[in-house]
């Protein structure tokens, strides 16, 4: 799992779908993503959206070690449905997770397959490739095109320290903040996160 990966799926996937150029948004690690594809393939990125992300390397997040901890010790009894096994799964992670709508983003990933209830998510993949996942790959080039950066209020993951190397990689960035929201915008603050992409877009 690394982000050079997920890129080249982005860099494969795209012109098969017959979306290049395009207009990508991407959120934590989706927005490490977008940025790396920006920066690799400029020509398939006709504006780029980022959410509440930066383009450098974080020592340590210990919520992301929390949240793979709380979801891999979730415990269901087999034959529940899925609904149920929402509810019990909503009631193990809230003694870890308070936050409710980061537990609502968790839960979605819940998914029933051969019968039995799994993570979407590859979590024994993303906890042995943490140091990766916390990076970003060093980049020389900038991204020319038009690029907005939408941050959380409350939220650490674009620091005032980082906006040299935001300018530098993306020397067209707009930061726009979005008042009393933390790292997940788009759940928490909808209406204020579809109107930041609308005006930016027109």
């Amino acid at each position: 799992m690394s982000y050079e990966a997920m890129s080249q799926d982005l860099q494969d996937f795209l012109p098969q779908l017959g979306l290049v150029p395009c207009v990508l948004i991407g959120h934590s690690m989706g927005g490490k993503t977008a940025m790396l594809l920006a920066l690799q393939r400029p020509e398939l990125v006709e504006r780029l959206i980022v959410e509440d992300m930066s383009p450098v390397e974080f020592t340590s997040d210990p919520n992301i070690h929390t949240y793979i901890a709380a979801m891999r010790a979730i415990d269901i009894p087999d034959k529940v449905p899925l609904s149920h096994a929402r509810k019990l799964a909503d009631e193990q992670l809230s003694r870890v997770v308070q936050d409710i709508n980061m537990r609502k983003l968790m839960l979605t990933n819940l998914v029933e397959a051969d019968g039995r209830l799994v993570w979407r998510l590859n979590l024994d993949t993303m906890a042995k490739h943490l140091d990766k996942i916390l990076a970003f790959p060093p980049q020389q080039e900038p991204f020319p095109g038009p690029t907005l950066f939408l941050c959380g209020e409350h939220s650490k993951y674009v620091h005032p320290s980082h906006y040299p190397e935001i300018r530098r990689l993306f020397p067209q960035a707009q930061m726009q903040t979005v008042p009393n929201s933390g790292h997940w915008i788009h759940a928490s603050h909808p209406q204020e996160f579809m109107a930041a992409i609308r005006d930016f877009l027109v």
